[in-house]
């Protein structure tokens, strides 16, 4: 990378406007622009643009477009930014999508690269990092779990893992989720008695836990099996993990007759459930593959202008699970278009395996493929098969992204009917977009925690989840009114700060005027309801709290300090004993009454309330294992993780270490003179 630029209109000097006559002459020369919003925006954009391009390299590189306030619009790859960034000004046939970009385009930004595949790989990692609203965008990119063979330690551990492989040992994944990975670890340890314990959890047993008596750990701790006898467990364990199942199963196939033969009946019955462990690992696994050893599949399938993409991992002949993805992207789009941007942010933060197929054609595959295989070592191909199993396999990846998409347009119009039903229920103008619920969680006062949950058109959209530790020194222990008061503040204050509501409900009219005009192309309910989801607001529509009267005048008063005074806002106040139900609502300006016991309005209100609740008291039950897991030495600056388990080594326990003298601690291993002062400080400064 060996440029950066970026400029508004007024930026660019005059000089700089030194153009290629032919090139001028292709612009001028250029059909006028037609499209069903006002031109002029799009002209301006078009002259902006223009501007930008007359000084641009004829070399690969990275543009960005900008809006007038300074926020991404685009993020674009080129082989030529001269010809490509050009192509946007010559007013040839551009989609609507296009177009609006282009009208909204104040500012640009450019990055030249050496090659080609430095600005795709340079592409997708921008894409990711600045969600521009022109793009495909993934939405769901958290990394995936894996299985990790350890032998960095005294003997081999079986844990699930995720993020960077600093550890030493044999990494086995991607799995599509925890599920299959506790699944899989599970029946390992069935199988193969391999330990899930910490290393100093390990080295200080002075006899066997209860995974030993109940058969899923061979006891190594405590020498109950010799360490070469482990390690054999542990090659076995390798092999099944890379590909060589049928050979570990005849293995012990064997074994258990051998053992059956010599009447050695309960050892047999040990080699018989270890094998059923291996089979259980292999029946749930669904389709598995003969011929593809390492492989990603990826199928998308298109409904109603929404995009699906189903993605099969497939490693040592073996299927690790799926997933599906739902990416942001217009209508407009073809699906090789979305497939192709889809792949390049994927494998973004990811190692790609050696065969990645996929349903449609890519764009520029060589190139996707050039990119992917700089990140690994080794080839990745792409491959869009016609025949045989690979077909298969993405004939079977495209029928359940088919499916998963039917369910989610069936969810979403469902959930679009129960929106529009509780608006009407409490006598809202329009059907709630988006819907915030607020709990309390604490035990006497302790740990105290708030929590809020978002319900949208989509469902429960828990990346927009937020939780609250009740900082107060001032509050009574278990004054619910008083932690509801400082939540509600601190949330709104946040808000109202980072998106003034004058601002928000300008651009949500705007919004709501464009989804208008768009209605009449609209096929299905179900397609407005995910278009509405795209844009879910910053303020909710409808505030629930979890509790009556006094709940919610302690909300108002928050409001009001805050300057909202016109949010919805309802308390949702239990019946007696609790029962689901026989809830209360309380409105203001407005008697309280309840709902029939079979409303569909009210089940919906009560799955917000217990998701609210179930997420509250989560966070809670987290908090307060980390505070009864607490170790002082946390605290003391300096001393991190591997000077902490030093010192644990040489003392034992965190009392011995509170009671050493000065000289005993600078005399265990890797402390030092300094850390052994401040040690001792510490614990004589909190005596």
């Amino acid at each position: 990378m060996s440029r950066a630029t970026r400029s508004s209109f007024e930026d660019v000097p005059p000089e700089s406007f030194d153009e290629d006559e032919a090139e001028v002459a292709a612009l001028d020369e250029a059909p006028e622009i037609d499209f069903d919003f006002e031109p002029g925006a799009v002209q301006a954009g078009t002259e902006i643009i223009r501007r930008f391009w007359s000084t641009l390299p004829s070399s690969p590189g990275v543009y960005r477009m900008f809006d007038h306030k300074g926020d991404v619009l685009y993020v674009g790859k080129a082989k030529n930014l001269k010809a490509r960034v050009g192509s946007y000004a010559r007013g040839q046939a551009h989609s609507n999508r296009i177009a609006r970009m282009i009208a909204q385009t104040a500012a640009m930004e450019f990055v030249t690269t050496a090659t080609e595949t430095e600005a795709l790989l340079l592409e997708a990692n921008l894409i990711k990092q600045l969600k521009p609203r022109f793009n495909v965008l993934m939405r769901d990119d958290k990394s995936f779990p894996y299985i990790l063979l350890t032998s960095d330690g005294p003997a081999p551990q079986v844990v699930k893992h995720r993020g960077a492989r600093r550890r030493k040992g044999n990494y086995y994944g991607p799995f599509a989720n925890v599920w299959a990975v506790n699944r899989t670890v599970n029946a390992l340890q069935r199988a193969f008695l391999l330990r899930t314990c910490s290393d100093s959890y390990y080295e200080n047993r002075t006899r066997p836990c209860l995974l030993y008596q109940i058969k899923r750990c061979s006891g190594p701790c405590t020498g109950e099996i010799p360490a070469e006898e482990y390690e054999a467990l542990a090659d076995s364990a390798r092999a099944f993990l890379s590909g060589k199942s049928n050979a570990v199963k005849d293995r012990m196939r064997d074994e258990m007759q051998a053992a059956s033969e010599n009447l050695e009946f309960e050892r047999a019955a040990r080699f018989r459930d270890r094998i059923a462990a291996l089979s259980a690992i292999q029946g749930t696994q669904g389709v598995n593959t003969q011929g593809v050893a390492e492989a990603d599949v990826f199928a998308l399938d298109e409904q109603a202008g929404q995009f699906c993409i189903e993605v099969f991992f497939f490693r040592n002949f073996q299927n690790w699970g799926n997933r599906a993805y739902f990416p942001k992207a217009d209508r407009s789009m073809s699906a090789d278009e979305v497939l192709t941007s889809f792949i390049s942010q994927f494998y973004d933060d990811k190692p790609a395996p050696r065969i990645v197929l996929v349903s449609h054609p890519i764009e520029d595959a060589e190139l996707v493929a050039a990119a992917l295989s700089s990140r690994v070592d080794h080839r990745v191909e792409l491959h869009l098969p016609q025949r045989g199993e690979r077909r298969n396999l993405v004939d079977y990846a495209r029928r359940n992204a088919k499916e998963a998409l039917g369910r989610r347009l069936a969810d979403t119009a469902s959930q679009g009917k129960l929106l529009a039903a509780l608006g009407q229920t409490l006598g809202l103008e329009r059907p709630p977009r988006r819907v915030e619920v607020y709990d309390n969680s604490h035990i006497s006062g302790t740990n105290a925690v708030g929590g809020m949950i978002v319900a949208g058109p989509t469902g429960f959209m828990k990346t927009h989840y937020r939780t609250f530790n009740i900082k107060s020194e001032e509050l009574t222990p278990g004054d619910d009114f008083g932690m509801m008061r400082e939540v509600l503040t601190r949330r709104f204050k946040r808000l109202a700060k980072e998106a003034p509501r004058g601002t928000r409900e300008a651009a949500s009219g705007l919004a709501e005027t464009a989804a208008g005009e768009q209605a009449v192309t609209v096929a299905t309910t179900a397609e407005a309801a995910l278009d509405d989801a795209d844009s879910v607001p910053a303020w909710p529509d409808l505030v629930l709290i979890d509790g009556g009267a006094g709940q919610l005048e302690a909300v108002r008063g928050v409001l009001a300090e805050i300057g909202v005074t016109d949010l919805p806002l309802v308390g949702i106040a239990k019946g007696r004993d609790r029962d689901a139900g026989r809830e209360t609502f309380f409105l203001p300006g407005r008697p309280p009454f309840k709902l029939p016991p079979r409303d569909p309005v009210l089940y919906f209100v009560q799955r917000l309330r217990d998701e609210a609740h179930r997420f509250a008291i989560g966070t809670h039950r987290a908090r307060r294992k980390r505070e009864m897991t607490k170790n002082p030495l946390d605290e003391i600056a300096g001393i991190g993780p591997t000077r902490k388990r030093a010192l644990l080594h040489h003392f034992g326990t965190v009392k011995a270490i509170q009671r050493a003298a000065l000289e005993d601690l600078t005399k265990a291993p890797g402390v030092n003179a300094a850390t052994a002062r401040a040690v001792y400080d510490f614990f004589r400064a909190n005596a």
